[in-house]
């Protein structure tokens, strides 16, 4: 190879790291275009296929490819870059081409990692890169550009006057073709198509579209480079592959629009690189306008193709045959459709250039396809190009490289808790990542899942504790039942007993004292049958929702001491000491008179009721601190345990523990109907009881519903 200058090294050798950063582009590319499951197989197939390539190439390929030719087919040296050790100008130079030449290798092979990704086994892919780089790239290479070191043709095709500047044939379609006829071999992805078949979305479309940028910066390199010198050429390459990937990607989003009714993500990324392919043919000798539609129309065929694929069911999981095989085809055609046509060897006519480019396609693809599909088929019964089912639903990062991810970890995680139906533990949350944040939101799922399930089980737990409830209180009432009928039918017995004997005469004239006691006891009797009954009217209003309070302005001493009157005499039949402490200055209440005499009298029996004989009762009234009014009953009686306080505000409930029976003579509504009247008012009841000391009965009223009295020696000025 002729020595070439300083400066025309530095461009190369900086082209040449370019068009290796494209390495990095395709990595995040095809990474982000698939499941996280299978995403460190792809890069890892990105590290081992460049790396293999790379010693294949400098092992033989590069000999195949630029070595003396045999007939235009095949180059015969220059093998292992067999040469003089010392460095020397022609040296120097060679090395340059050689690596400007295996970057170009590199991304052929690369070409198929993200085509096959997701379901080809490692070893079945590094077995596709040994055939492409070692029998396939080189031969059509030496087609086409063997002669390229040495500035004569040799190659067949290169002889014909077959343009290809910077590979959309040599490297792209190559590459496509070798990708498609992998994935035939090892068929569709899992779920792909068929019955309930659907599309498979990427992982990660930002991680995408960084790689399209660093393959698009690649690319600059990548056709700039192919100059192989630094001349008036070059701004020319860079500029119209800047406008043929804007386009691509414009057009690309434009269809996608216009069919969809919005722009596809993926579409539009894959249509950058395939405007960026298609003008790869022809870079140095179209116009501007004609590298805008070349990158259109690249953008368009890959789309094209896409359907195509989808509808004969072609599996190629990030689009790699669209971009590198449909639209290196047209853009190698596009040559003599847009090319200048001074610049087309041997004088020829667009017809005779599209010749020869369609033959150079046709041949590419004929060699190509057929060798990697043959090979492969041969190779596959041997080194099993596709894992297993099992392997391929579980992820390839798993099965081929026993690496996970957090994302997979959650996605295994979530599978066993949907397998053994127990959704009981939360999993774990990776901070700061994707995966944590599903894992998060799927525990929130999870936590609304089991309080569901909890909620369930204790409404089905309530059911049958109401049911066993009703039991009980059905029992309860006939309970009541026999109770009330004995309670009605005593003071109906001495009402009658006393009457007939006061109508018989039997101690003479109405005058006799004794008519007056039994008169007195005829009242009491009457009083406890109209209380009893009352009750009972009280509480069905009020578990009808009937029950209307009837407010008055109550001066609520005043209506403490009249109930005082009432029930004293109660007192000291029991034989009882009774205290009424009551506050100075009282605001006036709101209330319903009736009612809150009711609960005072309800209060004071029942302490009178349960307190033995000695023992003391004592009602107070005060303002407390908060401004609420309280009404307590306290007395020194039997007392009640703690976890039978809830019974005795429980109507028809009757409280006993082993031989001991806390109700006495009475409906038992006493308590019930007081509380049940108490919230009426907008108040509280509290109880406060301790076996064989004494219990403390509380209701509280709101202070919304006090007066505030007028303070004494106001002056009211008019």
């Amino acid at each position: 190879m002729a020595p070439m200058s300083g400066l025309d090294i530095a461009w190369v050798l900086i082209c040449t790291v370019l068009v290796l950063l494209m390495q990095a582009g395709f990595t995040c590319l095809e990474t982000g275009l698939i499941r996280a499951k299978n995403s460190i197989n792809v890069a890892v197939k990105n590290v081992a296929d460049f790396s293999l390539a790379s010693l294949v190439f400098w092992a033989v390929g590069y000999g195949l490819m630029f070595g003396p030719s045999a007939f235009g087919l095949v180059g015969h040296d220059g093998f292992m870059l067999a040469g003089q050790a010392e460095v020397t100008p022609e040296r120097s130079s060679e090395m340059v081409f050689f690596f400007f030449q295996l970057a170009f290798c590199g991304t052929s092979i690369t070409i198929v990692s993200g085509a096959v990704a997701e379901r080809m086994s490692f070893k079945g892919y590094l077995a596709a890169t040994f055939i492409l780089s070692l029998l396939i790239y080189p031969i059509i290479g030496h087609w086409a550009w063997g002669g390229l070191d040495s500035g004569s043709a040799t190659g067949w095709l290169e002889k014909l006057g077959f343009i290809d500047f910077a590979g959309s044939t040599v490297v792209h379609s190559v590459g496509g073709w070798a990708a498609l006829a992998a994935i035939l071999v090892i068929g569709p992805r899992l779920g792909r198509f068929g019955q309930g078949g659907r599309a498979i979305e990427p992982h990660n479309l930002p991680l995408a579209a960084l790689g399209m940028f660093l393959i698009w910066i690649g690319w600059f390199g990548f056709n700039g480079g192919s100059t192989l010198a630094v001349n008036h050429v070059v701004p020319v390459v860079l500029v119209h592959t800047l406008l043929a990937a804007s386009a691509g990607g414009i057009a690309v989003m434009g269809l996608t629009w216009a069919i969809d009714q919005r722009p596809d993500v993926g579409a539009t990324v894959n249509g950058v690189l395939a405007g960026l392919v298609a003008i790869t043919a022809s870079a140095h000798i179209v116009s501007t306008g004609g590298s805008v539609l070349i990158g259109a129309m690249g953008g368009f065929v890959s789309v094209l193709a896409a359907k195509l694929l989808e509808r004969l069911e072609i599996d190629d999981a990030v689009g790699a045959v669209p971009v590198h095989l449909a639209a290196g085809i047209w853009g190698t055609l596009a040559v003599a459709l847009f090319g200048e046509m001074s610049y087309f060897p041997n004088g020829a006519s667009r017809f005779e250039q599209f010749t020869v480019q369609l033959t150079g396609v046709a041949a590419a693809g004929a060699y190509a396809f057929t060798l990697s599909f043959a090979l492969m088929k041969l190779i596959d019964p041997f080194l099993a190009m596709r894992v297993r089912a099992r392997a391929e639903r579980e992820g390839l990062n798993i099965s081929e490289h026993g690496a996970s991810s957090a994302l997979s970890e959650l996605l295994g995680r979530m599978e066993d808790q949907s397998r053994r139906g127990d959704f009981s533990h939360k999993v774990p949350v990776e901070p700061f990542t994707e995966a944590g944040e599903l894992a998060f939101r799927y525990n929130l799922v999870l936590d609304r899942f089991n309080s569901e399930v909890s909620a369930h089980e204790k409404a089905a737990a309530a059911l049958r504790e109401a049911r066993d409830a009703a039991e009980i209180a059905n029992a309860a009432k006939s309970e009541f039942l026999a109770n009330m009928s004995h309670e009605l039918r005593t003071p109906l017995n001495a009402i009658i007993g006393f009457s007939e004997i006061m109508t018989g005469g039997m101690f003479g004239e109405i005058e006799n004292p004794q008519y007056k006691e039994y008169i007195h006891d005829i009242h009491r009797s009457s009083n406890h049958l109209l209380s009893l009954i009352n009750d009972i009217l009280d509480l069905s209003k009020i578990e009808a929702n009937k029950m209307e309070l009837a407010d008055e302005d109550l001066d609520l001493g005043e209506e403490v001491r009249g109930c005082e009157r009432l029930i004293r005499w109660r007192a000291q039949e029991a034989k009882l000491v009774f205290d009424v402490l009551i506050d100075e200055d009282l605001p006036r209440l709101i209330a319903d008179r009736r009612a809150l005499r009711q609960m005072i009298l309800n209060l004071v029996s029942n302490a009178v009721k349960f307190t033995p004989e000695g023992g003391r009762v004592v009602l107070s009234v005060e303002r407390e601190v908060d401004g609420r009014i309280a009404i307590s009953v306290a007395d020194t009686g039997i007392g009640i345990e703690k976890s039978d306080i809830p019974k005795a505000l429980t109507p028809f409930q009757q409280i006993s523990t082993g031989d001991t029976v806390y109700m006495a003579d009475g409906t038992g509504l006493g308590l019930p109907i007081t509380a049940a009247l108490a919230r009426l008012h907008g108040g509280t009841v509290v109880i406060r009881s301790e076996p064989g000391r004494g219990t403390e009965v509380t209701v509280r009223l709101p202070a919304s519903r006090l007066q505030e009295r007028p303070a004494k020696n106001k002056i009211e000025f008019v």
